[in-house]
């Protein structure tokens, strides 16, 4: 069963041992040192991600389409703000919005656009993670993301930030990345917009 906790499982292992801001989702989106960020995660998912960014000082907007990951993931969050503690302290510095973020991003003044999209096949034979799959099921294919991509593009003010597997096919569609930061299996592609 499918489910969004922010108390438990793999990501209190990731807050716990994630590498503060060494690690290179923090430096994608520009958390250098002091410099605290205000992100927009236009494919907020199960929120994981925007978790860590919260965690190490950003303020994050999370917009999710999918009504029922939208109702997964505001489940996780006032699970954990009951919780309390630290945890409560890194989900108010969350707000989640649903909708489209084609829709949603021209109306905002996003600093730091973040999309993470539904991968395409994967060439590797290995199974995506079982949370992951699920969430596929649900989405589905993010048909529309190179259109999210150019929106994202003209509406942040620092930097568009695109997720995707370390070996994707480069998107023809739109201008070449400033720069990219290599994980084992997980590339960032860094788009700066100013």
């Amino acid at each position: 069963m499918l489910k969004c906790s922010f108390i438990e499982g793999p990501i209190l292992h990731r807050l716990k041992y994630g590498k503060g801001r060494g690690q290179n989702l923090a430096k994608a989106v520009g958390m250098k040192f002091n410099k605290n960020r205000n992100i927009i995660d236009a494919t907020a998912g199960l929120g994981y991600d925007s978790f860590i960014l919260a965690s190490l000082g950003a303020k994050v907007t999370l917009i999710e389409r999918s009504q029922k990951i939208h109702e997964l993931l505001q489940n996780g969050i006032d699970e954990g703000i009951s919780f309390g503690g630290e945890i409560e302290k890194i989900i108010n510095r969350m707000e989640l919005l649903f909708g489209d973020s084609k829709d949603i991003l021209p109306k905002l003044t996003p600093e730091v656009i973040m999309i993470d999209t539904m991968y395409k096949d994967r060439k590797k034979t290995a199974l995506v993670k079982n949370n992951m799959r699920l969430v596929r099921e649900i989405v589905g294919p993010d048909s529309d993301y190179i259109e999210l991509l150019k929106v994202a593009l003209n509406c942040a003010k620092n930097r568009v930030v695109l997720k995707q597997p370390r070996y994707a096919e480069p998107i023809k569609e739109i201008r070449k990345c400033s720069h990219q930061i290599l994980g084992k299996t997980i590339r960032y592609d860094i788009f700066m917009t100013n």
